[in-house]
């Protein structure tokens, strides 16, 4: 009987501060600023189109007539994809705590994402493109010298750029002998340890010194007067950085990931381990660092021809 009455307290029609509640719980349960920001946005859009749509019911089918509504506007698959599966999670949380039919919640997650045609080309910097690129920056202003040190870091260390605006002076740390940004916080909470050429950590001391930083945010805005203003710098700078000096170089639509994706390709030009590269990138799974290379397998020339295992002549 008990069980009964509580299926028949469960809701089926979701009403503005119930979504409210179970948006709350999803963002509590995010450790990433940057998953809870896109969740975020996510859910406040289908939420807005929910209470724009008369008297629906929150089940398989308005989520089904929600991602048709999202194809109608001709979104990429991948970021509707990311939007259902905020939704997803909206409904679990939901069910969860008591507002939604577990059935429903189920039904919900059955919903089928929008498939990928073919894979998004990167765009990857060749070794010429990113040299000029990182010291295009005029290192006689203070601003200069800021992004090419931003310049560097992305380019010299594949860091994202919300890696790199939480940078403080004592990520810097000397380990086997090697300057490395140490137990920095990635993606999904993951912590990793990332090495930093000389010539990165020329470009910081350049520009800390100048100015006059000792603590706190490694990087920092400047002003139109040239000066340091605040005690932090948004990813938002960081996008305008690179936009600003790839318009130089003559590069359009140069992102900051696609640094990190270049200087991914740079290492495995120049030898490096695909495994060192994951440690650097700090991929969880090594496919991932495979799509960033772009690697596509070669059967002349092929790896395994010179092992030297083979009988000798």
């Amino acid at each position: 009987m008990r069980k009964a009455k509580w299926r028949a307290r469960l809701k089926f029609k979701l009403g503005l501060p119930d979504l409210q509640q179970a948006r709350t719980e999803v963002l509590v349960s995010l450790r990433s600023p940057e998953s809870q920001r896109s969740y975020q946005h996510s859910i406040d859009e289908f939420v807005r189109w929910y209470c724009s749509e008369p008297r629906l019911s929150f089940n398989k089918t308005v989520v089904t007539r929600y991602r048709i509504h999202l194809e109608s506007r001709q979104l990429a698959p991948g970021t509707i994809n990311v939007r259902l599966a905020a939704v997803r999670r909206l409904a679990y949380e939901a069910a969860d705590s008591g507002l939604l039919s577990p059935e429903l919640a189920a039904g919900i997650r059955r919903v089928t994402g929008s498939k990928k045609l073919g894979i998004r080309l990167g765009n990857w910097l060749t070794v010429n493109e990113a040299r000029t690129l990182w010291q295009l920056p005029d290192e006689r202003t203070l601003k200069g010298k800021r992004d090419r040190a931003v310049l560097a870091v992305l380019l010299g260390c594949g860091l994202r750029r919300g890696e790199l605006t939480e940078l403080t002076l004592d990520h810097l740390q000397r380990r086997e002998d090697h300057w490395a940004i140490v137990d920095l916080i990635g993606k999904a909470g993951h912590i990793r340890t990332v090495p930093m050429p000389d010539w990165v950590k020329q470009t910081i001391d350049d520009w800390l010194i100048a100015a006059g930083v000792s603590d706190g945010k490694m990087f920092r805005c400047v002003c139109r007067k040239g000066m340091v203003w605040g005690n932090h710098m948004t990813e938002k700078v960081v996008w305008h950085v690179v936009k600003q000096y790839a318009q130089q170089l003559g590069i359009s639509k140069l992102a900051p990931h696609d640094l990190r994706r270049s200087c991914a390709r740079l290492c495995h030009g120049a030898g490096g381990e695909l495994e060192q590269i994951q440690f650097l990138l700090g991929h969880v799974s090594v496919q991932t660092t495979e799509k960033y290379l772009g690697c596509k397998q070669r059967l002349r020339e092929a790896v395994n021809d010179q092992i030297g295992i083979g009988p000798s002549s």
